[in-house]
C-alpha cells in the first residue's frame, strides 16, 4: 500500500520513511504542504498519509482539509503527525478531516498498529465500494424488469430496445438471473391428453 510522509524535518522524514518502508509500505516523502497536496490531488493519491502539522507553505490541516474538499468519494486516510496535543488541536485536526492523530515523539508501535487500523478502514471502503456497485447494477437490471415490455398478444414473445424478438424465457434469462425449468399445467395438460387420445 502506498503512503505519503510530509515532514519538513529531515530527520523525522528519514525515520518515518525507513520505519514504514520496513513495514512493507511503498513511500513518498515530502517537505513541504503544497508538494503534499498535489500529490493527493493526483488520480494515483496514496491511500494513506502521514502530515506533519507545521509545514512550509501549507500545513497539515489545510492540507487535509484541501484534500478533503477534492477527493470526497475515494479518501486518503490521513494520520496528522505533530507535538501540539491540546485538546482544541486535536479538534481543529479532526474537524479538518483528518482521520487520526499523533502527538511527537511517536511510539513506532503506536504508529504502526494506527497505520494498520488504517489500513483495515480503507480495504472496508474498498469492499462497500464493490457491494454498492454489485447492488447498482443488480437495481439496474430489477429495473429494466420492472417496467412495461412490449409482448406479442398472440405468440407471447417480447420485443427488446433494439427492436428484436424473444422467446419470454429467453428474454428474462438474459436480463435477470432467473432459469426457467418446464412443466405442464393442470389446463394444458386436458387439452394434451385429449390430443393424444384422440378426443374431441
Amino acid at each position: 500500500m502506498h503512503i505519503l510522509i510530509a515532514e519538513d524535518d529531515v530527520v523525522t522524514a528519514r525515520l518515518l520513511e525507513r520505519l514504514t518502508a520496513s513495514w512493507g509500505y511503498e513511500v513518498t516523502v515530502v517537505n513541504d504542504g503544497a508538494a503534499a497536496l498535489a500529490i493527493l490531488h493526483a488520480d494515483d493519491a496514496p491511500q494513506l498519509a502521514l502530515l506533519d502539522w507545521m509545514m512550509p507553505g501549507l500545513n497539515g490541516p489545510a492540507v487535509c482539509q484541501m484534500a478533503r474538499a477534492r477527493q470526497p468519494s475515494a479518501p486518503t486516510y490521513v494520520i496528522l503527525l505533530t507535538s501540539r496535543d491540546a485538546r482544541a488541536d486535536v479538534v481543529t485536526g479532526l474537524e479538518a478531516g483528518a482521520d487520526d492523530y499523533i502527538v511527537k515523539p511517536f511510539d513506532p508501535e503506536e504508529l504502526h498498529a494506527r497505520l494498520k487500523a488504517g489500513t483495515r478502514i480503507i480495504d472496508l471502503q474498498r469492499r462497500l465500494a464493490t457491494h454498492v456497485e454489485e447492488l447498482e447494477l443488480a437495481l439496474t437490471n430489477v429495473r429494466r424488469l420492472g417496467g412495461l415490455l412490449p409482448i406479442c398478444s398472440y405468440c407471447k414473445s417480447i420485443r427488446d430496445d433494439s427492436d428484436y424478438w424473444h422467446r419470454v424465457e429467453e428474454y428474462v434469462t438474459a436480463h435477470s438471473e432467473a432459469q426457467f425449468t418446464h412443466g405442464i399445467c393442470p389446463k394444458c395438460l386436458d387439452v394434451v391428453e385429449k390430443q393424444m387420445l384422440n378426443e374431441p
